[in-house]
């Protein structure tokens, strides 16, 4: 065997691109090295094309091109090309010659292009790409793995995310390459820690049959930078892929916590592979030591019980690609600002800087598979494979709490603020109790396919399907106070019938961001309310019941208005939720976070994360410690997420200027009444106010709340 040394670093072959439309039978001759390519336009890569003026209105395919000067490959090293992220499919030339296809938005597909390195070209290398972005049609029979970017009420549906939106690169390995690492933590005790590895080595397609031998080393590394545990192993590797599993044990591991709960420590992960002594390959990833367990929608970590209180969270930018690194960070610490536990990463898989920063925070992650609503017969064996695929490039992150297979799988394509049909009605019906194709065929292999690649976390097979006869619960999704009844609706909805309580993942109330310039509103009454519903997402039907624009004289007011009604809204429903606390309530997510474009949304935070109304009332609704009041029958609550009880916390009440008090202790992890107030009809300031030392004053008002509840009871 030649003799090697270790691989360079990787090259990366972002930047200016050549991208041309796929018109006539340039398809066929664009990979051709002697076209000139000089007058196309140029697109950044990483991005998306409808970012670029020539291509703002197209749905694809493009041509894409770029040349790159050859480098030397160093006897007994192979090299392979990476595409971190292609929208949605790809078919890959280099020098005129095929190399591969892809499918699936979300992940790396990697190619070996060891042959074509050997011979350097003159005029360098042409790597050439055609890039399919195919609009869904049919949205009840979707096709692409794209959830949210090709059918989601949040997002512009003119706008088509086709491109290579995440970076290329080219990597030299020696004669042996690691294909993927997967590492999962199957336990964390305090007095032992194992994680999981899964390693995939190729070893070429050397037709010598005989087996290659190479030496696994795998290191784990404390969050003080000291080795916590170090294994070895010779292994004897056929032609191809060969797929091996270690398991890592450590003695009194360091634990990873949500913030609520504890610190955040990490542990580094590395793989290397020698051949012959010299380094081949090698792989780093930071993981965490923590279980988690979700039993009947009630979630525990470490062992630790706890009520989740969450969000929703669509792309941090229509257009992926440009979100910064520092604007996936603020998205997780904006949440964690708001007092939040969880976010759902809604039908989607976003960028990996948002996952690490959660890591980092201590903000727990519910995974979603990229699907939402309808898909054809024939995405089952797609899906399964995008599903691992999803564990393999995620499963490491301690954020993670579970995984979900499917967003709302019902076959319909309802246009949000549309007049709802009775027929409408029946096929949602239909399609929550009676068996369908997307909610017992499609989403029960989605969810085997999980299990099996991650036995470590809970699966979830779809969400949002009404539990049929029989079952214990599911997480549901409720509009009161938008969609359907009253604002004051859910409580009642949830305590008549607890199953519908265990986990409710959507519920809110859309409001007119701050900045509203793309409303135009010196047009004031007179808005293009269709371009507002088609583009923006702004629902006219639903403000028309419960904050009108006709009954406002300015667009000022009626942006207040609706802010208000949302605050109202998020406030009082997230306190019922929270009275429900453990019996029967696991926990909920809030609809939504933020805005990826400007939008007029259920979102908190708008497009630029300037602050709705909403925001606060979310904030401080999910306050650690809360002293609460049922408008609805005068009644006086304390909820605690803290994990040790408070001895002579004091209890006031004002109401309209009458004071009232009461004064003892708040266990640990609870929900306990404290007294009742009785509350005139026509109560307008009424404020609860919570003192102890170690939490100092926590104030809570029901003013918004009151003007509200009179308003909606007319």
């Amino acid at each position: 065997m030649t003799e090697i040394g270790a691989p360079p670093r990787p090259r990366d072959l972002s930047g200016a691109w050549r991208v041309h439309a796929s018109n006539g039978d340039l398809a066929r001759r664009f990979t051709d090295p002697s076209i000139s390519d000089a007058d196309w336009p140029e697109v950044s890569v990483p991005g998306h094309w409808q970012s670029n003026d020539a291509f703002a209105t197209s749905d694809g395919p493009l041509l894409y091109r770029r040349t790159y000067e050859g480098t030397p490959l160093e006897p007994g090293h192979r090299r392979f090309l990476t595409f971190d992220g292609i929208f949605y499919d790809g078919d890959i030339w280099l020098d005129g010659g095929y190399v591969g296809a892809t499918a699936g938005y979300f992940f790396p597909h990697t190619f070996e292009v060891t042959d074509q390195a050997r011979h350097v070209p003159e005029g360098g290398h042409l790597l050439a790409v055609e890039v399919a972005s195919p609009p869904q049609r049919d949205r009840t029979k979707k096709r692409t793995i794209t959830g949210v970017f090709s059918h989601w009420d949040n997002l512009d549906p003119d706008w088509n995310p086709g491109g290579i939106w995440r970076p290329v690169r080219l990597r030299d390995t020696g004669p042996v390459r690691i294909t993927w690492l997967r590492a999962l933590c199957s336990e964390a005790t305090e007095t032992r820690g194992r994680l999981l590895l899964d390693v995939t080595l190729d070893s070429g397609t050397d037709p010598d049959p005989v087996p290659l031998a190479a030496r696994l080393y795998a290191t784990v590394t404390g969050p003080d930078g000291r080795t916590m545990a170090a294994t070895t192993r010779d292994v004897m590797l056929a032609a191809g892929d060969n797929t091996l599993s270690l398991t890592v044990e450590v003695d009194h591991p360091p634990r990873w916590w949500p913030w609520r709960l504890g610190a955040q420590p990490q542990c580094d992960v590395e793989v290397v592979v020698e051949v012959d002594g010299v380094p081949s390959d090698d792989r780093r990833l930071r993981t965490a030591f923590r279980e988690i367990r979700l039993k009947n929608w009630q979630l525990t970590v470490n062992g630790e019980r706890m009520f989740p209180m969450g969000s929703n969270h669509g792309p941090t930018r229509m257009a992926l690609a440009e979100a910064t690194a520092q604007e996936l960070i603020r998205d997780v610490h904006l949440a964690v600002d708001a007092n939040l536990d969880l976010l759902r990463i809604h039908a989607h898989v976003t960028r990996l800087e948002l996952y690490d920063a959660a890591d980092a925070a201590g903000l727990l992650l519910w995974q979603d598979l990229p699907l939402q609503w309808g898909y054809a017969l024939g995405t089952r064996k797609e899906a399964v494979r995008q599903a691992r695929e999803m564990v393999d490039l995620l499963g490491h992150h301690p954020s993670i709490a579970l995984w979900c297979a499917h967003n709302e799988p019902l076959a319909i394509d309802l246009q949000p603020g549309d007049a709802i049909r009775a027929r409408d009605v029946a096929k949602t019906a239909v399609s929550m109790f009676l068996p369908s194709w997307n909610k017992d065929v499609l989403d029960r292999s989605i969810a085997r396919a999980l299990h099996k690649a991650d036995p470590t976390r809970a699966v979830i097979p779809h969400s949002g399907v009404l539990p049929g006869l029989g079952s214990g619960g599911t997480d549901t999704h409720f509009y009161f106070g938008w969609y359907h009844g009253r604002m004051d609706g859910l409580a009642p909805a949830l305590r008549a019938v607890p199953r519908l309580a265990r986990f409710v993942t959507e519920f809110g109330a859309q409001a007119v961001p701050d900045s509203a310039g793309f409303m135009h509103p010196e047009r004031w009454p007179d808005l293009d309310w269709d371009d507002l519903f088609k583009h923006h997402a702004c629902q006219k039907r639903y403000f028309d019941q419960h904050v009108p624009p006709a009954l406002f004289e300015t667009f000022a007011a009626w942006r207040d208005a609706t802010q208000h009604y949302q605050a109202a809204l998020i406030q009082l429903q997230v306190e019922d939720l929270r009275r429900l606390k453990h019996d029967p309530t696991g926990g909920f997510c809030h609809f939504c976070f933020a805005d990826g474009h400007p939008s007029v949304t259920w979102s908190v935070l708008d497009h630029a994360r300037k602050p709705k109304a909403g925001y606060s009332a979310l904030r401080d609704a999910c306050r650690t410690v809360l002293p609460m009041l049922e408008p609805r029958n005068g009644a006086v609550h304390v909820v605690s997420e803290r994990r040790d009880a408070l001895a002579g916390v004091v209890v006031e009440a004002e109401v309209d200027g009458r004071r009232h008090g009461w004064t003892g202790n708040v266990e640990a992890d609870s929900i306990g009444y404290i007294g009742r107030l009785d509350l005139p009809p026509d109560a307008h300031h009424v404020t609860l106010i919570l003192r102890h030392p170690l939490l100092g004053e926590v104030s809570n008002s029901y003013d918004d709340v009151l003007e509200w509840l009179r308003i909606v009871s007319g």
